[in-house]
């Protein structure tokens, strides 16, 4: 996770977080095999087992991961653990198109099954905004292209022959128009750099004046659709803005961000009040394309206090039922991360 350094399990495990691994590990949610927890009422659950199964009634421990601390407060986690890599490639490719980095997944996977460790989607446009703006940072290949791809393969093999794969996997996509040019990391030093190149994204948006930030979800096999769909979309309603859609294809989760149209990278004050006033509005649009492909409009952000009105929009009336139930039935008096989560019941006689 970017946040690595900072974050703490017990948060983790109540965000659901996840990172760039998730294609291979799974979010917090597949990792976590037992949990205490602190109940409002003040009692606690220890539902601290290590047990891979136990199919003795509700798994509890679901409950309140990705809660957001609002059903209790996590102070134990027993998590599953992976065999450490002893063996890691690293690699960036340009791509013509979404469309092809998403064959190029596919093609992956079928062919490298759970060695695919991370396949992160990088524009053009966001590669050069960290070359502009953040120090050290270069460009690693000579030829300019749309998108990018940054793929790392692990095993726990120090033999497992990964250079070999990549290779014959970059052979074939070169072959087919897939991938147009790529760099491979030949040390440490080189794959810290590439990963510095994806980390520094969205460090470097903050150089060119606002920016109106997304973090959906869709079937990978739709993203290049999405993003297509969504692009052109929030152009229309903002002539000029400037897309940097990256991060997790792998999973089907990007961060559809967009900047404020050039000329405005340092603008006054009012400028740049005036375009992040359009928040909401772009956030309606971009979401609605999210909900209709059957996607998520929060894929690993979570909801906090922010996205209260679009839980109200796109989740199920059902749905929003089920929560609030449960909220009363554990926290009655309202006391865990009040306002979080879940969006105030309608009057009645109301729309959810």
């Amino acid at each position: 996770m970017a946040s690595q350094g900072s974050a703490c399990i017990g948060g983790a495990v109540s965000t659901n977080a996840g990172g760039t691994g998730v294609i291979k590990y799974g979010p917090m949610r597949q990792l976590v095999l037992g949990l205490k927890v602190v109940l409002p009422d003040g009692q606690i659950w220890d539902g601290l087992k290590t047990l891979r199964k136990d199919n003795t009634g509700y798994d509890l421990k679901q409950l309140f991961i990705g809660a957001e601390g609002t059903l209790g407060v996590i102070t134990a986690v027993a998590c599953a653990l992976a065999p450490a890599p002893r063996a890691t490639e690293t690699a960036l490719l340009g791509v013509p198109d979404v469309a092809a980095a998403t064959r190029l997944l596919a093609t992956a996977r079928q062919s490298l099954g759970d060695l695919v460790t991370a396949f992160e989607l990088i524009p053009r446009l966001g590669l050069d905004f960290v070359v502009r703006h953040l120090p050290g940072a270069r460009d690693p290949l000579a030829m300019r292209c749309p998108w990018y791809v940054l793929v790392e393969f692990a095993s726990a093999r120090a033999d497992a022959g990964l250079r070999a794969c990549l290779e014959s996997l970059l052979e074939g996509a070169l072959a087919a128009g897939d991938v147009r040019g790529g760099v491979i990391a030949a040390s440490e030093a080189q794959r810290a750099a590439l990963w510095a190149l994806r980390h520094g994204l969205s460090e470097a948006q903050k150089f060119e004046g606002g920016s109106i930030k997304h973090d959906i979800a869709v079937p990978p096999a739709r993203m290049a659709d999405f993003i297509t769909r969504a692009s052109r979309t929030v152009e229309q309603a903002i002539p000029g803005a400037r897309i940097v859609a990256f991060g997790h294809l792998g999973d089907g989760n990007v961060h559809f961000n967009i900047s404020q149209p050039q000329g405005a990278e340092r603008p006054q004050a009012a400028e740049r009040k005036a375009f992040l006033a359009r928040w909401e509005e772009i956030n309606r649009l971009v979401h609605d394309i999210v909900a209709d492909m059957g996607g998520s409009f929060s894929a690993e952000h979570g909801v906090g206090q922010l996205k209260l009105a679009d839980m109200a929009r796109y989740k199920s009336p059902l749905e929003l039922t089920l929560m609030r139930k449960i909220k009363q039935t554990l926290d009655p008096h309202n006391i865990m991360n009040p306002g979080r989560v879940i969006p105030p019941a309608p009057p009645p006689g109301g729309a959810s």
